[in-house]
């Protein structure tokens, strides 16, 4: 039987991770961050996105090519970032019309699975924390709290010129490295995802280019600011990503309440469904050595 190179079967786990991050990133409701918690990639690749500082960037412009590629190996995660990006890329181009359509024509029942998916994910980052002190069943309080809050915040109507999707993207890929926090729920917030769901259908590249470069800003900045928690501070850290993920139920809650779904029974099938996927999903990946 044909067997794999180990570099070539790295190369595909961390390829299917990305897909699966690139469809959790354009659901509202669910984080890409929460994908690569559940699949034990997460401190990885939040350690590496903080280590990019462009120090290849001043011996490039020398023409010092060699020296350039010496640091850039060293601040780059290649192995990493090549397929994690290339599955990300794949899903949300390929999903965002898919999307479109399930939460136009079967909103109840994409949010009962979207519930399933965040439910999983919080019992299993939970069962991470070694025990629960006081001062992490505050954090974790305080996530809930503030998740629960930021998810009841009205859509704010603002327009749609580049520097608003550009300052949307800082926003949404913070979010979006969060658990538990959907960038997408930013972009419905800021009344820029259905616009820039269809500037990806369209390929409207001034837009593409916009939300890109503010999300690259944000992504750099706001990763430094996560490995420095995750290092120092990883219990009470992640209690709080687990409060952030039980908050953020309330966006499902008011999508199942308001739809007109008829029998609880298929929402509730479908939400076990979604529970079940993120356990495989944990079962899978979760103990992967790199």
């Amino acid at each position: 039987m044909f067997k794999l190179s180990q570099k070539m079967e790295d190369f595909l786990l961390i390829f299917v991770r990305g897909i699966f991050m690139g469809i959790a990133d354009i659901m509202p409701g669910v984080s890409g961050g929460t994908i690569a918690l559940i699949t034990g990639i997460y401190e990885r690749l939040v350690h590496s996105i903080s280590k990019i500082n462009f120090k290849f960037v001043k011996p490039f412009l020398k023409g010092d090519i060699v020296q350039a590629k010496v640091i850039l190996k060293k601040e780059v995660d290649f192995q990493l970032f090549v397929p994690l990006l290339l599955g990300i890329g794949l899903a949300i181009i390929s999903m965002s019309q898919v999307m479109s359509f399930m939460l136009e024509n079967y909103t109840a029942f994409t949010y009962a699975f979207f519930s399933g998916l965040i439910l999983a994910s919080a019992l299993i980052v939970y069962k991470e924390i070694d025990g629960i002190c006081l001062k992490g069943f505050t954090s974790l309080i305080l996530g809930l709290i503030g998740a629960f809050l930021f998810v009841g915040l009205n859509p704010i109507q603002a327009n749609h010129s580049l520097p608003i999707i550009f300052m949307s993207g800082v926003l949404a890929i913070c979010a979006m490295i969060l658990p538990g926090i959907s960038g997408a729920f930013v972009l419905l917030l800021l009344n820029q995802y259905e616009y820039l769901l269809n500037a990806l259908n369209e390929v409207s590249l001034p837009d593409i280019f916009a939300f890109g470069a503010g999300a690259a800003l944000g992504i750099l900045g706001f990763s430094r600011v996560l490995d420095y928690l995750l290092r120092n501070y990883e219990s009470f850290t992640m209690a709080f990503l687990v409060g952030l993920m039980l908050g953020t139920l309330r966006l499902p809650y008011q999508k199942l309440e308001i739809s007109d779904a008829g029998s609880v029974l298929p929402l509730l099938i479908i939400g076990l469904v979604g529970f079940g996927v993120v356990m495989v999903l944990e079962k899978k990946f979760r103990y992967i050595d790199y």
